[in-house]
């Protein structure tokens, strides 16, 4: 089980030196991939020594996904978020719709998430721990979307949450994975033509019958 504590550790790391850590480290990870990417390397460069990186991250796997979750941040904060309580029947699938094209045109133009996703769907085919605190977080925002929709009257709820929450999961991460894999078989016009088309499987998913041509 990944320590949690070691979380709450590493905000008390002075944020010049957290930077400089994760910058070194994307630089490795993005330069050599996962398996290949040395602690000692990036422990060499950051300044820090194999003692104080031990005891803000258990492993290179912890220390990966920490900087996997910085960078989703900072693409959010890039493409702006998006707020469920102001979601309505008109806007509900559009806003996750533009949302999406946002992140799309972000990555065309920096592919350090393209190759973030490789890595992480590499470590996460190992099951390694670490990669549980991403879905886990994710499966938190997926229950707040769906019960909104349901709350909205366009999302079903012919079938228990749990199992839709599940379901949307495994699509998520389906599409996801996919993309990371196939990206640099389309150009930037067909990835963006892809949205719609994406979103629309979600629909087909989640969207009550009545709400079906809204």
């Amino acid at each position: 089980m990944v320590n949690v504590m070691s979380r709450d550790r590493l905000e008390n790391l002075d944020s010049k030196r957290q930077q400089r850590l994760f910058d070194i480290a994307a630089e490795e990870f993005s330069a050599k991939g996962y398996d290949a990417a040395s602690l000692n390397r990036i422990i060499s460069r950051s300044g820090m020594s194999k003692s104080s990186l031990y005891y803000y991250f258990d492993d290179k796997a912890d220390l990966f996904t920490t900087l996997l979750e910085r960078s989703i941040a900072f693409l959010f904060k890039e493409i702006g978020g998006l707020d469920p309580a102001k979601l309505t029947v008109e806007t509900y699938w559009s806003e996750f719709e533009e949302l999406y094209r946002r992140a799309v045109v972000l990555m065309n133009k920096n592919t350090w998430y393209v190759k973030l996703g490789r890595m992480f769907y590499r470590l996460r085919g190992e099951q390694h721990p670490a990669t549980g605190r991403i879905f886990e977080a994710s499966r938190r925002w997926v229950g707040v979307i769906i019960a909104k929709g349901q709350e909205l009257g366009i999302v079903r709820t012919d079938l228990p949450p749990t199992l839709i929450i599940d379901c949307t999961m495994g699509l998520l991460e389906s599409i996801d994975r996919w993309c990371v894999a196939h990206w640099d078989e389309f150009d930037d016009a067909q990835r963006l033509s892809m949205v719609t088309e994406h979103i629309g499987i979600f629909k087909a998913l989640l969207a009550r019958e009545s709400s079906q041509e809204k």
